[in-house]
């Protein structure tokens, strides 16, 4: 087997026509038999995705079979076409924006995700309690959300066919959320610009204002806190701490 990405939780193998995707022992096994729930219930939409073969323990820890997706990803083809950087970007969105048409009635509720993320978050009680309410108060859509939507999941194969990879965190709800965390994924990595040009292009396409994603950031940015990443935490907390008590 060819080792494709190697992480401290994690490691990513190509055998053959198949792709071994390996968790250590951080990850339950509620966990990884969650993700690979989510690629079966995504597999019966039309979004391309690669198809779930078999969910196996080996000696490294718990491992998800899929198989193999021919080609690069749109991170990557943005890295070596730069001047294409624009018509990746809508190529990116239009996808983002198919994936809001299904419906996979069996995926996680978006809200009880995030409820529990800020209830387990590190900041004091009046933040949650602030947060908590301004979750409840979103609209309930039933939208399939990737959770996760960055230009490293989107495969595009050399027929030029895009394919959606790594829902572990595909939920349905409020597709605010999902552009919110897309947005706050890009400026974590340092993509201001490109964040902002992502925004910008996502309200256009989506027809949805831009105050309404905004409104979802102090919440996906507890969410991502609770990752508990050092360099992270100066950016979340700014989004975070935008409310004034009385």
């Amino acid at each position: 087997m060819k080792t494709l990405v190697k992480r401290s939780n994690k490691k990513i193998y190509r055998d053959g026509d198949k792709l071994v995707k390996v968790f250590d022992s951080t990850f339950s096994k509620a966990d990884v038999l969650n993700e690979a729930l989510n690629l079966a219930r995504i597999e019966e939409t039309d979004i391309n995705t690669p198809e779930l073969l078999d969910v196996e323990k080996t000696p490294e820890g718990w491992a998800i079979i899929t198989t193999f997706i021919e080609g690069k990803t749109l991170e990557e083809l943005m890295k070596e076409h730069p001047e294409k950087e624009d018509e990746y970007l809508e190529q990116f969105v239009d996808l983002q924006l198919k994936i809001f048409t299904q419906r996979a009635p069996h995926l996680n509720k978006l809200k009880e995700k995030l409820h529990a993320k800020i209830s387990s978050s590190g900041y004091e009680a009046t933040v949650r309690y602030d947060l908590h309410n301004r979750l409840e108060g979103m609209k309930d859509h039933n939208k399939v959300l990737h959770g996760d939507f960055i230009p490293s999941n989107v495969i595009i194969t050399p027929e030029g066919k895009p394919y959606v990879v790594d829902w572990a965190h595909a939920t349905q709800g409020n597709a605010s959320a999902d552009a919110a965390r897309t947005y706050l994924v890009f400026s974590l990595n340092g993509q201001e610009d490109l964040a902002k040009k992502y925004l910008k292009l996502f309200s256009k396409k989506a027809d949805i204002p831009m105050q309404l994603i905004w409104q979802w950031m102090p919440i996906v940015a507890c969410q991502q806190s609770t990752n508990n990443i050092p360099e992270e935490k100066e950016l979340l907390d700014s989004w975070v701490n935008v409310f004034d008590f009385q």
